[in-house]
């Protein structure tokens, strides 16, 4: 009885502790051509393009577009930040004076006049559903 008793404290701890979770689709527009591939990634702010975010992917781009979809993400705050990475090195490039050569787009759309931000690519990931569209 005991023994019972206990794994059914460990079974309802877990449950309280389950974080709720969500899918996320993401689309993006404006892409300039379908070469290469487009780089995606969702990003908390510990990890804002400093580090390899914790969810991403890569996809064709097809009539300038692509679709993205992550599932069961934890609800919460993140930023996405994707690239179009025209000659498949896996990363971006850039300029010699630091100016990407490569069409990029954050969370938002804001108009950009340097690199971005966590504040200007942050939104609230809730629970049900959720569509974003990242315009190039």
């Amino acid at each position: 009885m005991k023994a019972i008793l206990i794994c059914l404290m460990i079974a309802l701890g877990e449950f309280v502790i389950a974080q709720e979770t969500t899918n996320l689709t993401i689309k993006v527009e404006n892409i300039s051509n379908d070469e290469g591939q487009l780089m995606v990634g969702l990003y908390t702010e510990n990890n804002f393009l400093t580090k390899k975010p914790p969810y991403s992917q890569q996809v064709k781009i097809k009539n300038g577009k692509a679709t993205i979809i992550f599932n069961d993400v934890p609800v919460g705050e993140y930023g996405i930040c994707s690239f179009h990475d025209a000659n498949a090195n896996q990363k971006m490039d850039f300029q010699a004076n630091g100016m990407p050569v490569e069409d990029y787009g954050i969370s938002n759309n804001p108009i950009l006049y340097g690199p971005p931000t966590w504040g200007d690519a942050k939104f609230e990931l809730t629970e049900g559903n959720q569509e974003i569209t990242i315009r190039f």
